[in-house]
């Protein structure tokens, strides 16, 4: 007795499959728009992932093209010609849909209608990461979604799109890399030894210099309202004046708004020659007042260490052009505005260069053209 309950069991259970295996589907076109799969290519991934659902008897291609007139499908997307395709076709169901890339994210959306009562069974859409080449795992996701079957959770995701607060490459992003030019006027020590006289050890310039380069930026991270920035500036100093005094400067910066203001500061580094001496600010070892004494020339005049120290002086390391080449250091701040134009941005900055006993007072200008948009990720 009960061995045959189980095999009227078991008998009911495969009817059941076998009826469930004798509802026949079709994939009529599915809609593409901002991808690189041809609706062609995702008509085949679907049917694929229907295949392994084991749920349908998916038509193939060639089944399909039997049908009259065929072609005459091919824009086939609304309710009333799906149901009329379907029929046609003599399937119980039949798919249809869209898969759209919008910027970071693509977006699927599937539908299954059933034919003979010509109405909607099933849909469902889904947002995933704009990653195309795993375009076929998506569509399974929606299409095990759309049966109540779960998905890997792994898998889901890593492909979900994240709706996150907009960081990196957004809209609103002002990019400034490109030329630098301007002028700075020179104070302190700085401003004492380019006007000093070349015979001393100085440049013998003006005390106004112009100062040209290039800047290069990248944003690590930001808003459409904030930007936290990565700065570097290679200039070249008083080429007007024949002088070539080059420096690189790392700069962090943040820029605030759609206005473009913006504030930065950070170490700058260059070349410059010193040498050990003193100032005669008191004109004791003659020759005029304020001239530079470099211990060199201090010993080889007949002077000694004892003899300076009669009057107060004491030996420092000074800038001298007759000097030795050493590593030097400022620290540079810097506040200022992008102005925009269309495609052109114009960032005008006012900075300070500091240094021991001295610095720089500058305005810069600078120009770029925005050439493109990119992606945030």
């Amino acid at each position: 007795m009960k061995t045959r309950i189980i095999i009227q069991l078991v008998i009911f259970v495969m009817l059941l499959q076998a009826s469930a295996m004798a509802q026949s589907i079709a994939i009529a076109p599915i809609k593409t728009y901002g991808i690189y799969a041809s609706p062609k290519t995702v008509c085949t991934l679907t049917r694929l992932e229907f295949l392994k659902l084991d749920k349908y008897a998916v038509l193939d291609q060639f089944d399909m093209n039997e049908v009259g007139e065929s072609e005459k499908y091919d824009s086939c997307y609304g309710k009333t010609c799906l149901i009329e395709y379907g029929k046609k076709l003599g399937v119980n169901f039949i798919v249809s849909g869209s898969i759209d890339g919008l910027g970071n994210k693509i977006v699927i959306n599937l539908k299954v209608l059933d034919v003979s009562k010509e109405m909607v069974a099933m849909s469902t859409s889904m947002e995933f990461d704009n990653q195309e080449a795993e375009l076929q795992r998506m569509i399974g996701i929606v299409i095990r979604e759309m049966h109540g079957i779960e998905s890997d959770p792994e898998l889901v995701k890593r492909l979900a799109f994240k709706n996150e607060m907009i960081t990196s490459n957004n809209v609103g992003r002002v990019k400034n890399s490109g030329p630098r030019m301007g002028v700075a006027y020179t104070v302190g020590s700085l401003e004492e030894f380019v006007t000093r006289s070349e015979e001393e050890g100085g440049l013998d310039i003006a005390p106004i210099v112009s100062n040209i380069g290039y800047q290069f930026e990248g944003q690590y991270v930001g808003t459409e309202n904030f930007s936290a920035l990565f700065e570097c500036l290679i200039m070249f100093t008083g080429l007007e004046q024949g002088q070539f005094i080059p420096s690189v400067s790392l700069l962090n910066g943040f820029r605030f708004g759609k206005s473009g203001w913006e504030f930065a500061f950070g170490p700058s580094f260059s070349l410059s020659k010193r040498s050990t001496g003193f100032f005669d600010t008191n004109n004791n070892y003659g020759l005029g007042n304020n001239r530079y004494w470099r211990e060199s020339d201090f010993n080889q005049a007949g002077f000694n260490a004892n003899s300076m120290s009669e009057f107060g002086y004491e030996f420092s390391k000074n800038l001298d052009k007759r000097g030795d080449l050493e590593f030097a250091t400022r620290w540079i701040v810097g506040f200022g505005r992008t102005f925009q134009s269309g495609a052109l941005n114009v960032p005008v900055n006012l900075f300070y260069s500091s240094q021991k006993g001295g610095g720089m007072i500058g305005l810069s200008v600078g120009f770029n053209i925005v050439r493109s948009k990119k992606s945030i990720n």
